[in-house]
């Protein structure tokens, strides 16, 4: 009878690790794309290939972004982004952080779905920002999938980075950058 009741009491220990377990982001399963306008007309996809993140126990979640892995599909402008726009040198990443209920994702079944509103506070070019959206959490094979519902506006200016998109404008000869950008994503996250 006390080998039964052992291994009951592992047995719910395992489970209650399990449920209070973190998740760290799996950068090959995830992705984060922004769109620029130039010439009021002209759309371009951009992505960043460099993510990483977690989620601890508590719910405090956060995602860093390595601004030097910037894509566009154009090596001279991937460059001239680091250099002129984010300015790497100084400021190589931006930080996403937030909190969320952990409890309501762990109880999600796979495949559940769960629309979540929540206070992000982004990190870019020494400036932070709050930002209220929504994120769509959906219970996956060993993790969770974060995700956007709809893209998320940023503005150049609250970054700071007006400059940036000037210099951008003067070295590529063009009449106009957007400085609102819309940026979405999503994001895998595996249970620690």
């Amino acid at each position: 009878m006390r080998i039964k009741q052992l291994i009951l009491l592992i047995s719910l220990l395992c489970l209650s690790l399990a449920a209070q377990a973190g998740y760290q982001l799996d950068n090959t399963a995830s992705s984060l794309y922004f769109v620029s306008i130039k010439k009021n007309t002209i759309g371009e996809v951009h992505s960043f290939d460099s993510l990483s993140g977690s989620v601890d126990n508590n719910g405090a979640a956060s995602v860093t972004i390595n601004l030097t892995s910037v894509k566009t599909n154009i090596e001279i402008r991937d460059e001239r982004m680091k250099s002129l726009l984010f300015e790497t040198a100084a400021f190589p990443t931006a930080e996403v952080s937030t909190n969320i209920e952990v409890d309501a994702i762990t109880s999600l079944n796979i495949g559940e779905r769960l629309v979540m509103p929540v206070a992000l506070t982004l990190n870019l070019h020494g400036q932070s920002v709050a930002v209220q959206t929504q994120l769509q959490v959906i219970a996956v094979n060993g993790g969770i999938s974060v995700s956007t519902i709809k893209p998320i506006m940023l503005n150049a200016m609250d970054f700071g980075l007006t400059e940036g998109v000037k210099a951008l404008m003067e070295i590529a000869s063009l009449p106009s950058i957007a400085t609102a950008v819309p940026v979405s994503f999503n994001l895998v996250f595996k249970a620690d």
